[in-house]
């Protein structure tokens, strides 16, 4: 998956196309992702210890992780996702980091 945890990213289709929001979730397993403001559901809670006065509460729902694109922090347009490997100055240690495919910059 090319999409982390607190990436931000746009809804590319659904009902909450065009919405941003911040990654809380990562389920690699199975390709789905938790965004923050995106796919509310509601569940009927049961009154517990945690939680005694029950009742409907809303939720986000995960959403598979091709319907969404990663925002570049730096020019703020969407962008793919390149990597490239860096070497750090002054040790052999090689890095992989994330590019974004229109501005070139790491994020």
């Amino acid at each position: 998956m090319k999409v982390r945890k607190n990436d931000t990213v746009i809804v590319l289709s659904g009902d909450d196309r065009g919405k941003t929001g911040k990654i809380l979730k990562v389920f690699p397993e199975d390709e789905r992702i938790i965004v923050e403001g995106v796919n509310f559901i509601k569940r009927h809670m049961r009154p517990t210890q945690r939680n005694p006065k029950g009742g409907v509460i809303e939720k986000e729902a995960s959403i598979h992780f091709s319907k969404v694109m990663l925002q570049c922090p730096k020019c703020g347009a969407t962008s793919k996702i390149a990597h490239k490997l860096i070497q750090a100055e002054g040790s052999a240690e090689v890095n992989k980091v994330r590019i974004c495919k229109k501005c070139g910059e790491i994020i």
